[in-house]
């Protein structure tokens, strides 16, 4: 601690060398707190910084800072041949200088607005997800893709070739809609591979399905209008219903996926509907053809809109798929959402819109307001990833991985707990669930697992209504087959202390 008293109305400057803030900082805060309080009054003049410097113990370039602060801020002014003084300060000055010195105690309440609040109050998967993550837990963890299969090199070489030799070429403003060669590619992949009808015109590139879902509430939701939602469903989509000021109506999901005619005697004049036919999260089940054209035909009857978001579609393991909602749907009332966080790796924040062609011109403009674009190496690098044939090669890589795990944890499962857990076996995707007995509880289970190191999530979670029976989620991917293996028989040894 150095210590120094100016003269004139004696202000003592005190800096803690092992404090957080620099001392630089401190040393401007305790100038202005006394230029602001009166105890250094205006033209009074103040040590030079080498003597203030010399008296503090402190480097020169922590008293320069210091005062350039002070000097650009207006509290000190500086003369050739005067030296630095007190400045007068403008009422302005003073009027902040008032509000510095109340009271500390008087900490000011945030008042958010109902929207805040709603989603402070919700729970939050990510927020579980992230937690675990950072205390070293992966076994069994939903919705995290295994991140060290990825061909980082090639990946690498690609942003290292743009970085090069593209940046120039693609530095002034660009499409609001994303780079173009990219939404080419994916309009031809997501053409074959989804039975999606699209031209690259109709695509928007987004921050992940998350910046999608947000950027496309904005724009079909008034504050007040009603819009269906998965019960249980994707707490991320209903975060951004609440933040466009949407009343929420869940509706339940079965073994055929979101439950039409539930919605409509809910429901019938719903402004829209987000669904996950492909594979239902968190359930995991896949939207029946009957279901699909059923919703189908009540967007078309009510003139509503459908956002169908394919998360993790591309990790389909059995059987021939089920073309997506918007391949078969005839009256263009389906906003497609897919992305590259589960297939590639989640901090890649890459995800598009596909979009019909009406809705076009509200959503680029919107964009243009909220975030314009996305940073161009990814979208550069990712055309070339997809283009020169690494994305279908990791896919195939990836599906086979997935493929192996999740009948590890099947396996597993089922001969360390029998006939106690109802699993379902999941058509796609990176996750499974297992419905507990009735009677027991998810919450307390998911907390004996958590004390050994394992990742589950209880199935009543993103759920809006109480169940009668609960059920965890088992994520997959991020675990070898023998991690896996030894996660269940870890898992047995939890819930036998319930």
């Amino acid at each position: 601690m150095s210590k120094r008293a100016i003269p004139g109305k004696r202000i003592e400057i005190s800096l803690d060398q092992n404090a957080s803030i620099s001392l630089y900082k401190q040393l401007y805060e305790r100038l202005r707190s006394g230029i602001l309080t009166g105890q250094l009054e205006a033209g009074m003049r103040l040590p030079s910084m080498r003597v203030l410097s010399s008296e503090l113990g402190v480097s020169r370039s922590t008293t320069a800072l210091a005062y350039e602060m002070l000097l650009l801020e207006g509290y000190i002014e500086s003369r050739v041949g005067d030296g630095t003084r007190v400045a007068h300060l403008q009422s302005e000055q003073s009027f902040i200088g008032d509000q510095h010195t109340t009271d500390s105690s008087e900490t000011p309440q945030a008042v958010l607005a109902r929207r805040g609040q709603l989603l402070i109050k919700g729970s939050s998967s990510e927020e579980f997800f992230t937690d675990r993550a950072n205390r070293g837990t992966s076994v069994f963890r939903s919705g995290q893709p295994d991140v060290a299969a990825f061909p980082y090199e090639v990946w690498a070489r690609l942003v290292a070739k743009h970085a090069r030799h593209s940046l120039q070429a693609v530095s002034c403003y660009q499409d609001a809609q994303g780079y173009a060669p990219l939404r080419e590619v994916i309009a031809a992949h997501i053409g074959i591979t989804r039975g999606v009808h699209c031209s690259p015109e109709q695509i928007i590139l987004t921050a992940g399905a998350q910046g999608a879902l947000d950027l496309v509430a904005r724009v079909l939701l008034d504050p007040g209008d009603l819009a269906w939602v998965e019960d249980p469903g994707y707490e991320g989509a209903r975060g951004a219903l609440l933040v466009a000021g949407a009343k929420l109506v869940p509706v339940p999901v079965d073994r055929e996926g979101i439950d039409v005619e539930s919605g409509r005697q809910l429901c019938p004049k719903a402004r829209l509907a987000i669904v996950t036919p492909s594979h239902q999260f968190p359930t995991g089940v896949t939207m029946s053809l009957s279901r699909r054209l059923a919703l189908l035909e009540w967007a078309r009857e009510t003139q509503a809109w459908i956002i169908e978001d394919d998360y993790d579609s591309e990790y389909r393991f059995s059987g021939r798929p089920l073309e997506a909602l918007q391949g078969l749907d005839n009256a263009r009332r389906v906003i497609y959402i897919g992305t590259f966080s589960k297939v590639l790796f989640p901090s890649l924040r890459l995800g598009y819109l596909v979009i019909p062609t009406e809705l076009l011109k509200g959503l680029i403009a919107t964009r243009r307001i909220i975030d314009r674009y996305l940073p161009l190496l990814e979208q550069l690098a990712l055309a070339d990833f997809i283009a020169e044939g690494h994305f279908a090669r990791h896919l195939r890589k990836m599906r086979g991985l997935y493929r192996e795990r999740r009948n590890a944890l099947i396996e597993a499962l089922t001969q360390e707990f029998g006939e106690m857990l109802d699993i379902i076996v999941p058509e796609a995707g990176m996750h499974l669930v297992a419905w507990l007995p009735e009677g027991m509880s998810a919450q307390r289970a998911v907390q004996q697992a958590s004390a050994h190191g394992l990742h589950l999530l209880p199935l009543s979670q993103p759920s809006q209504r109480p169940f009668q029976r609960d059920g965890l989620l088992f994520g997959f991917a991020s675990a070898s087959p023998e991690e896996l293996r030894a996660g269940v028989k870890t898992l047995a040894l939890a819930l036998g202390k319930m």
